[in-house]
């Protein structure tokens, strides 16, 4: 039986083992009795198992006295845009991202839209141990309603941050791949917005997965046949909660999600929509750094975690943000991950420069990046970072957020995952050899 991982932002675990109705509703009940009062959004991905878990936290959340917002299927970025725009204090997001089929989660927002910081979570996970709740009489039962547009104020926002008509001019011929997620119906909607020809796949918010979910280049074969097939000039394609963009360039060569948002910084930077520093986390790639620096701009790094980026950003009042999993972070539509904003500046970008997206991704600062994963048990994690620093003496070294080796030209970071019971290693180098190269030394140090 896998365990169940709960983290600052809510949990997730297998359905039928670890993640069942009870501790959606305890988890529900707990949330409810920490927040102040008020109506609560809730939304879910495509998976098959998020109509169930949604009828258990509605119950909660009723059963708590709160009025519930229930938006039916829409992407985690959405949730926390409509959280402002409904006048809501938080939401519940059902979704385990990029997880196989068998997971799904809860994830929190607060009432300023965005997932809940570090220590407003910590609160709500130890009252879910402490099984707090605040159930309420057969008089104060809550009630539901529904969003007649839940997916309108982010479209308008997400198409605030471009030039429409540039965009339009072109007529560019996309592919979307939602993998029958929660991004489809936002997805294919805004890129009809911007006057492209749409070959959407899995636009439909089934839950049955056509390809592994994490958009990776492994899973996302398929799709790269599909771009040049369709000759398209762009391949979009998401994670079943839509936070997340990885990119397919006109040629099917994958581009992945590092990146999208380094795209989306230089897209950012050249147009002056920069008036702050840029924050991103300790495993994104260098590829932002290096444009910002070009451009006279800062770059603050947060512990991984869109929640420590966020809190960052706010700290820094930094213009622009976002993690390398394809989560580029425009504080003018939201403090949330956005696919649908990787999209659209995609395309601004495009068709700004005029270039296809090869010879964009080709004038990026040249590094490779590489990401490895070990089922290794976290007690062993501090003997492991004491092992590291010993070998690695010639790096710079910072703990908080697992182990951080900081050489002039690449780094490697060895951290506990937050979502799985694993352990994992991404390192940053010139080569992808000598990236690749750091991950097998701390492997082998992982034993």
């Amino acid at each position: 039986m896998s365990e169940l991982i709960i983290s600052v932002s809510g949990l997730r675990g297998i359905l039928g083992e670890t993640l069942t109705p009870e501790v959606a509703v305890r988890f529900a009940a707990a949330f409810s009795a920490a927040m102040p009062e008020g109506k609560i959004v809730i939304g879910r991905d495509g998976r098959t198992t998020g109509p169930m878990l949604r009828s258990a936290i509605v119950s909660a959340l009723s059963a708590s006295g709160r009025d519930v917002i229930d938006a039916d299927v829409a992407a985690t970025p959405t949730i926390g845009v409509l959280v402002r725009e409904l006048g809501a204090v938080g939401a519940i997001a059902i979704s385990a991202s990029h997880n196989p089929p068998e997971y799904n989660g809860i994830k929190l927002f607060g009432g300023d839209g965005r997932v809940l910081d570090a220590e407003s979570g910590a609160k709500i996970r130890d009252a879910y141990f402490a099984g707090t709740n605040q159930w309420a009489t057969y008089d104060k039962i809550g009630e539901v309603s529904s969003v007649d547009d839940p997916h309108a104020a982010h479209l308008e926002k997400v198409l605030a941050t471009v030039d429409v008509d540039a965009i339009k001019a072109k007529q560019f011929r996309v592919l979307i791949d939602s993998n029958h997620g929660a991004g489809g119906l936002l997805g294919v909607r805004l890129l009809k917005a911007l006057g492209c020809t749409v070959e959407a796949m899995g636009h439909e918010p089934t839950g049955k997965f056509a390809h592994t979910p994490e958009p990776t280049a492994e899973n996302l074969q398929g799709i790269s046949a599909d771009v040049t097939g369709r000759e398209c000039v762009v391949g979009f394609c998401q994670d079943p909660d839509a936070d997340r963009l990885a990119l397919i360039d006109e040629t099917g060569r994958y581009i992945g999600e590092e990146c999208t948002l380094a795209l989306c910084v230089r897209q950012a930077m050249e147009t002056g929509r920069t008036s702050g520093p840029i924050v991103i986390n300790g495993a994104t790639s260098s590829m932002s750094t290096l444009i910002a620096k070009q451009h006279g701009v800062e770059t603050f790094r947060s512990a991984v975690g869109e929640a420590n980026v966020c809190d960052l950003m706010i700290d820094k009042k930094a213009s622009y943000g976002g993690e390398g999993n394809g989560g580029p972070i425009d504080p003018t539509v939201g403090y949330v991950r956005d696919s649908f904003v990787g999209m659209a500046q995609t395309l601004a970008l495009l068709a700004r420069t005029g270039k296809p997206l090869s010879e964009l991704a080709d004038e990026l600062p040249q590094l490779s990046i590489q990401k490895s994963k070990a089922g290794v048990s976290a007690e062993r994690l501090p003997e492991v970072f004491d092992k590291l620093e010993a070998k690695f003496t010639d790096a710079e070294a910072t703990r908080g957020d697992g182990m951080r080796l900081q050489w002039s030209d690449r780094w490697l970071l060895v951290r506990g995952s937050n979502t799985e019971p694993i352990v994992r290693m991404i390192a940053e180098a010139p080569t992808a050899d000598e990236a690749a190269s750091l991950c097998d030394q701390a492997a082998e140090l992982l034993g």
